[in-house]
């Protein structure tokens, strides 16, 4: 069987889903089942401690630049979350660590009940298993959800930690404040190891103080990116937003201090004296720091495709914290390229949310965006399941998917006051090249694919294959799509989940899937 649908059959084994409901009410569970499933593929804690771990956590904007990494939810590949040298791992690398670590929890599950991990606890063993098999030098080690029970978090001795921007995310789990949250995110500090924050929204900072000094982490604040001096000039971002400012000196600091602390030992280092909540002091970043953050790519986040008369805007924003910054992107982004348009421009929402994440407040945010069409579909890449492996989710149906994007629909005509069926004016700034009838209409589409096709119109050629066009697509040319045929330009924002975005990118960047 394919490794990836072998893969996939962790979602909704009985069995993972009993451990959840048996974990949830004595989360030191979790950590204790991590460790047996360890032990069941063959590794020891002990070894991890081999890795030069840099353990990460946060809400928005975790640090994904450099080094080796794992394991965030994934765009495109489910290799996507294990990178060495900055690249997924190959193919063959994936199948043949797959089936070593798969083979030896397969073989020994009779043995325990038959329990095997479910799907992040099993990619989290595999990224180690392949980390050490392949000798890295550093590994980067993201929490999956909070941190203090994540099944990360059996890490003992990384060489620092760090806690980006926090945000109201999976509350069943974490909890419903951001208080709450932020206890959660302060589990991974280890005692004596450096960990460093950026400025957190208020609440959030007495905790994660509370919890350093509790634990015995010297915990460091990372200062403003204009506090930096390179010899070469000013710091030049390649990710673009005003919050991938404060990503940036936190990739800095937990750079700049995995460097001393690993290759300068036996040094007297700042960064391990006990003190809690100091500003990190700035230095000047070597050339190959600053390199770093010029050429950094992170795709999905604040990315901008234009393919001729089409622009599209990827942001996988799904908090409310990330959205208020993708609408800043998008406006100010969008902005600039309709300034340059030769005529009226359309603009357009594609758009989905998934679990328990609030899906009426993301979609307030985005009415100031002012669109001309609001689309709806669900994280399903196209019509042929069997194509999508990488991306394929059994842990919610397909009835239920629909019924949240109708849902959202009902949410944004509300937030537009448009009531019935009928679209209504909006107003918009004046600077803008805009259609002349701003109406606000939505549509909902079964699949990424038949959303992308109505919004482009034939006018994308990535899109264009016969062999791919559906139905929908193909029925939907009537006088509500006229706008887009005519307008000089089509603008679409496509936000609101990672996995929709990474529907799309398949479409629209062919290459990422290969």
């Amino acid at each position: 069987m394919d490794a990836i649908c072998t893969l996939n059959t962790l979602q909704t084994n009985a069995s993972a889903l009993e451990q959840v409901r048996r974990e949830r009410s004595n989360p030191q569970l979790q950590l204790n089942a991590m460790r047996a499933f360890l032990e069941r593929a063959g590794l020891a804690v002990d070894e991890l401690d081999h890795l030069n771990i840099i353990h990460v956590t946060g809400t928005k904007g975790k640090v994904k630049e450099y080094f080796f990494r794992a394991i965030s939810p994934h765009l495109v590949q489910v290799r996507e979350r294990i990178r060495i040298n900055g690249q997924p791992i190959g193919k063959d690398l994936f199948t043949k660590y797959f089936w070593q670590v798969y083979g030896r929890l397969d073989e020994t599950k009779d043995a325990h009940g038959g329990t095997m991990p479910a799907y992040f606890r099993f990619l989290t063993i595999l990224a180690f298993h392949v980390f050490l098999q392949e000798k890295v030098d550093l590994a980067v080690i993201e929490v999956g959800i909070g941190g203090a029970y994540d099944c990360t978090n059996i890490i003992r001795r990384p060489w620092v930690c760090g806690i980006s921007s926090l945000g109201i995310d999976h509350t069943q789990i974490l909890g419903d404040t951001i208080e709450k949250i932020a206890w959660q995110k302060g589990g991974i500090f280890k005692p004596g190891v450096p960990g460093f924050t950026v400025r957190q929204p208020e609440g959030a900072m007495p905790v994660l103080k509370e919890r350093a000094k509790e634990i015995g982490c010297p915990l460091w604040v990372c200062p403003q990116l204009e506090d930096y001096q390179p010899d070469c000039g000013p710091l030049h971002l390649g990710l673009a937003g005003q919050h991938q400012r404060s990503n940036a000196s936190l990739a800095l600091q937990l750079s700049h201090t995995w460097l001393q602390r690993r290759c300068l030992p036996g040094v007297n280092n700042v960064y391990t004296k006990i003190l809690i909540l100091n500003t990190a002091p700035a230095f000047s970043p070597s050339p190959i720091m600053v390199k770093g953050l010029a050429d950094a790519q992170w795709p999905g986040r604040t990315q901008t495709l234009k393919h001729g008369e089409v622009t599209y805007f990827l942001d996988g924003a799904h908090t409310m914290r990330s959205m208020q910054a993708c609408v800043q992107w998008f406006r100010e982004t969008a902005a600039q390229h309709e300034r340059s348009a030769s005529g009226a421009v359309a603009r357009v929402l594609l758009f989905n949310a998934t679990g328990e994440r609030d899906s009426a407040a993301m979609l307030k945010l985005l009415v100031t965006c002012h669109f001309d069409f609001a689309v709806f579909c669900p994280n399903i890449t196209e019509a042929i399941a069997s194509c999508n492996a990488d991306q394929q989710n059994f842990n919610v149906s397909v009835e239920n998917m629909l019924t949240r994007c109708l849902d959202n629909e009902r949410s944004w005509r509300l937030h537009n006051r448009l009531g019935d069926d009928k679209g209504t004016q909006l107003l918009i700034q004046d600077s803008l090249p805009r259609l002349p009838e701003h109406r606000g209409d939505t549509l909902v589409f079964p699949c990424i694919l038949s959303a992308l096709q109505w919004i482009t119109q034939g006018r994308d050629s990535v899109l264009a294959d016969p062999a791919k066009t559906t139905l929908a697509v193909k029925q939907s040319v009537t006088a509500k799509a006229a706008p887009l045929r005519e307008a000089a330009e089509i603008h679409v924002l496509i936000t609101g989940s990672l996995h929709l975005v990474g529907g799309a990118l398949k479409h629209l960047d062919p290459a990422s899937s290969k």
